[in-house]
This record gives C-alpha cells, structure tokens and sequence, in this order.
C-alpha cells in the first residue's frame, strides 16, 4: 500500500513542502512514482520520515540524521537504543528543568530585585519571571504573600544568597538522615521539619503549622515541587510531607 505526499503530510502533521525538500536532498526520496512524477511514499518511506522527525524534534540537523540514518553499520534495534538513549537525556534535562520551577516560583512571589545576572547566579539557568502569572494568582490575595513582599523588597544578591545556602544544607541533612533509614515521624525528622517551618517564617512569612501542612501536600500534589525534592534525594518529597505533618502534631 502506498500514499500519496498530501496524505503523508497529514499523517505526520509536516507540509507538503518539506516532503519535497526531503526528497530534494535525499533524506527521504518516495519508494515510487506515479504518471506525472506524482510521488507515492510506501511503509518503509513512513519508518524512515518516522526517524527523520524524531532526530529533529531533537535538534539534529538534517546533514546528520542523514548520516546516522544511512549509517551501514545501523540496525533497526541500534536506531531503537539510540533513540532511548536520547530521550533518557532529554527527561534528564526536563526534570533538572522542573526542579527549577519551585526557585522560580519563591522568587516571582518574594518580589525578587536582582539584575539579571544575579538571578543567574543565584537560581542557576532558569528565568524566575516565566512564572508571574501563576504565583500571583495562586497566592496574590494571601497575607503570606503580601508579608513576603514587603520582607523581601530590600533583599540583594547576599541575602538569596544566604537563603538558598541555607536551605540546600537543610535538604542535604534531610537526605543524610534517609540514609540513615530514620522514619519521617522520628524526633530527628521532625526536628529538621520545624528548621524547615522556620527558615520559611524567617526569610519570608509567618509560616504556621497549618499553612506548613498546606505547603507538605503541594510538594506532593504538584509535580514540579515534587521533582525538586527527589532531585535531591528519591522519595525526599513524600518524606518531607511526613516529617511535616508529623511536626505539626507535636507543635499543636
């Protein structure tokens, strides 16, 4: 069965101009043609515009997905593991990227006023503005946030500095007590849990147990918290929410 260039445009959700510049230079030249010159693409054409758009989606220029598709020495599984290999690195770097977004988000509501250099220098390669809109209409109406604005208004590139300090040596407490095998409802947990309250009530609001509860089951409930926490340590962000929950217990 073969296909004509509308309907492989269709399918593959592409022009019927980039199948012609395909076939122009090669990458992808119809197993057939018709009267006319009418080019008709049959299921092996498909398997390789499959890969072809794969490899882009990825970035590869077209010069080398043409190399590494018309590699000799390639086997359908070794195109299968290549591509593995590349989406891995790829959720690699959407989960580092996700780890991120929690920094983004303190610091859209904190009223960050650093230069652009400095947010670079402090929250790494992630741009905090991306998440304006959210943050305030998640939390612009709160107390907390108003608090934390007038707090944070006069903080420099020291002062995040020193937070963001702070609290990375919090969590790797955290995951060397988890080594440890300590339950989350253990003193120890707890402790750290309270520390945890404390740095938030110091640096941005008052951060009750209740609201410190609210805040536990966000780093579950919401996958970008969640993937900041076990960037740190697998399973840290459940563990956190208990040591929490717990703590308020204690502290009520």
């Amino acid at each position: 069965m073969s296909y004509s260039v509308g309907q492989v445009a269709g399918f593959a959700g592409i022009t019927v101009r980039t199948l012609h510049h395909y076939d122009e230079i090669g990458l992808l030249v119809p197993g057939e043609r018709r009267h006319a010159g009418h080019r008709r693409y049959g299921e092996a054409d498909l398997d390789r515009l499959q890969q072809i758009l794969f490899y882009r989606e990825l970035g590869f220029p077209l010069d080398e997905v043409a190399a590494l598709l018309d590699d000799p020495g390639a086997d359908p599984y070794e195109h299968l593991r290549r591509r593995h290999d590349l989406l891995t690195a790829r959720i690699g770097k959407l989960q580092e990227m996700a780890a991120a977004v929690e920094h983004a988000m303190e610091a859209r509501k904190m009223g960050i006023t650093l230069t652009p250099e400095e947010k670079f220098e402090v929250f790494g390669d992630f741009d905090p503005d991306a998440y304006t809109g959210e943050v305030e209409e998640r939390w612009g109406a709160t107390d907390a946030y108003q608090q934390s604005q007038r707090r944070t208004a006069s903080y420099g590139k020291a002062d995040w500095l020193r937070i963001q300090e702070a609290a990375d040596d919090l969590n790797r407490r955290f995951a060397a007590l988890m080594e440890t095998g300590a339950e989350p409802e253990s003193a120890a947990a707890m402790d750290l849990a309270e520390e945890h309250r404390q740095q938030i009530t110091g640096n941005f609001y008052d951060c009750t147990y209740e609201i410190h509860t609210c805040l536990a089951e966000m780093y579950v409930a919401d996958a970008r918290f969640t993937a900041t926490y076990d960037a740190v340590k697998a399973g840290y962000a459940a563990y956190l929410r208990e040591a929490i929950l717990a703590n308020a217990v204690r502290g009520l």
